[in-house]
């Protein structure tokens, strides 16, 4: 059960990177739940609220991909380590777009029952991110 988890974790990144956000409908269950501090629509659970959360990034980062780059599974949890690229060429979340191209790397992790994921957690560098973009500041060393 392990090695299919953790193809339909991979399945979901595959669907996002090509926009093919119905494949959420089949891989998430109905009650999935993201435990996620980031997604503005973690309330909304289900298939819709990632669908809402996927299709804001790929507003903001039209170019989105994500590279899986290992996997690891026990049980019923599938742990993925990620790296996300892009160029922000949209407003994301009021902020305009800034023309600047990010890595960032992030881990997702996902309980599965009955082939579906039924809840996940995602952890990934979102200051990295905004500081790359330019939203945010560089942080400088104390000691300069």
């Amino acid at each position: 059960m392990s090695e299919q988890n953790k193809a339909a974790a991979k399945r979901l990144f595959d669907a996002w990177n090509t926009r093919d956000f119905e494949v959420f409908d089949e891989l998430l269950a109905a009650d999935y739940i993201d435990h996620s501090p980031q997604n503005p629509y973690a309330d909304i659970h289900g298939p819709e609220g990632v669908k809402r959360f996927a299709q804001m990034y790929v507003d903001a980062i039209s170019d989105q991909r994500f590279l899986v780059n290992e996997q690891i599974a026990e049980g019923d949890f599938v742990t993925t380590r990620w790296t996300g690229t892009g160029t922000n060429d949209g407003e994301l979340m009021g902020m305009p777009a800034t023309g600047k191209s990010a890595v960032v790397q992030g881990i997702t992790m996902q309980r599965f029952q009955d082939g579906k994921a039924v809840e996940g957690w995602t952890c990934w560098d979102t200051l990295g991110m905004m500081q790359q973009l330019g939203l945010v500041q560089q942080a400088h060393s104390a000691a300069s």
